[in-house]
């Protein structure tokens, strides 16, 4: 790993370095020139947007551990800075870190409406449910400014195209008219992903994420609306959150939550370093304790890839959580995560274009 950022330039950011991407040629490593430019305070680390030049928006996937086959992400990178994120290595394939610049160096697709409009108009779609939030979060600090997301949720409301929405965000409240008319039609569901209840964990983990308390607001808020809301428990991270699950669920259900869903910690690629520096830094005297443990839920390693084990894990730990997890949706009434497939794809219409043939209702 690179030697840890200065405090001062990291402050409101979640990983403590900035390792190099492991596609690159060469290392980066910061040093004192010895012109005493490390003697100066490093300046805070700014958020940089650059425009995104992809030429389609649709994300394609073929995954059983999923209920969807189709996504969007209208942003790469996150400003959220999940330390646990497990999209961080993904920025390695653009040149840059996993590290600070996943959550400082983003991507924006401004043209994603227009995107998305161009491909739903092609002979051959089929209307499947449209999944956001799979990769990074819509709803991230940035969105609130740019709106992309928003432009997205237009086009499906306008086509009366399914779509189900992951987030930690309380910015999606800004988007409940459109969600709501969508759900009326059984076009929309909505997760809230909740790691922790406690407020100071939470700001360490995601420290530009909504509080907690607000996130549970926000489930209050869209079920309010009549929009199919719940909650998503994730990561659980062993002798860290995970005795918080059975708490997380009742608090959510307490809300307005209808379903549930976890998903156990992984440490892909670079995360698994980025991880236990951030253990260290935060946790000292349990963070040998907490890696164990993930390895012993993915069969030795810190990440398990295999289908049907990377999101719950293996072995008496992984099953323990998963027992204390039905039990508890049981006893709350909560159903398992959302099942996408009651989502309605028979609505659907293709954008329409100026001097296309009228159609027959």
């Amino acid at each position: 790993m690179d030697p840890i950022t200065p405090n001062a330039a990291r402050k409101g950011r979640g990983a403590l370095s900035n390792a190099t991407g492991r596609f690159e040629p060469t290392e980066r490593i910061a040093i004192d020139d010895g012109w005493g430019s490390a003697d100066e305070p490093a300046p805070p680390l700014a958020t940089t947007l650059t425009i995104d030049s992809t030429r389609t928006i649709i994300a394609r996937n073929d995954s059983p551990d999923i209920g969807f086959d189709r996504s969007i992400n209208p942003y790469r990178g996150c400003e959220h800075g999940c330390v646990y994120c497990f999209a961080r290595p993904t920025h390695a394939y653009l040149g840059l870190s996993p590290g600070l610049d996943f959550e400082s160096r983003l991507f924006v697709k401004p043209e994603a409406a227009k995107l998305l409009t161009e491909e739903l108009r092609k002979p051959g779609y089929v209307c499947r449910p449209m999944a956001m939030g799979t990769n990074t979060d819509p709803y991230q600090p940035t969105e609130r400014k740019l709106g992309i997301t928003r432009s997205i949720l237009e086009v499906l409301q306008a086509t009366d195209h399914p779509v189900c929405i992951v987030t930690k965000s309380a910015l999606i409240q800004r988007d409940i008219e459109i969600l709501s008319a969508m759900a009326a039609k059984h076009l929309a569901t909505v997760t809230i992903s909740v790691t922790t209840l406690d407020r100071g964990l939470a700001r360490r983990l995601e420290p530009r994420a909504a509080t907690p308390q607000r996130r549970l607001e926000t489930i209050a808020a869209l079920a309010a609306a009549g929009i199919p809301t719940g909650v998503l428990a994730a990561p659980m991270i062993p002798a860290l959150n995970d005795a918080e699950l059975e708490a997380i669920l009742a608090a959510a259900k307490a809300a307005g939550a209808a379903h549930a869903g976890y998903v156990l910690l992984r440490l892909p690629r670079e995360l698994k370093g980025l991880f236990r520096e951030w253990l260290e830094a935060h946790m000292p005297d349990r963070a040998k304790h907490v890696m164990s443990l993930v390895a012993a839920m993915h069969g030795g390693r810190s990440y398990d890839s295999r289908w049907g084990q990377r999101m719950t894990g293996s072995g008496p730990q992984a099953e323990l959580l998963r027992n204390r997890f039905e039990l508890a949706c049981r006893r709350l009434g909560l159903e398992h995560r959302g099942n996408p497939a009651k989502l309605d794809t028979t609505l659907f219409r293709p954008p329409e274009r100026d001097g296309d043939q009228l159609r027959l209702l």
